[in-house]
């Protein structure tokens, strides 16, 4: 189970785009990679097909899972997050700093 998961808010902590915020589209389990929105942007060359016209188009790529951290809805920093099991056995993550439940 990973810490990380889709619609999750989340701060790229290393390379160029160090520092952006975005929400998680995609996660990819078996790379460890996650696609964030408007971060790791590139440009891909795409040809006139009947669908769409051709041109420069600007696309999210994955990121590794370990230079993102999940943000903290509570103190909206980002944080290390931990696991912990509730009274009925359901798992569920936490944040470190404050000890919130994240949902």
């Amino acid at each position: 189970m990973f810490k990380i998961r889709k619609k999750d808010k989340v701060m790229v902590r290393t390379g160029k785009d160090k520092g952006k915020m975005g929400e998680v589209l995609m996660v990819f389990p078996d790379k460890g990679r996650v696609i964030v929105s408007k971060a790791n942007m590139v440009k891909k060359h795409q040809r006139p097909t009947q669908d769409s016209p051709g041109g420069i188009v600007e696309k999210e790529c994955p990121v590794s899972i370990s230079n993102v951290s999940l943000l903290c809805p509570r103190c909206d920093k980002p944080a290390r997050v931990g696991f912990r099991f509730l009274e009925d056995g359901k798992k569920v993550r936490f944040c470190k700093k404050c000890q919130e439940i994240i949902e």
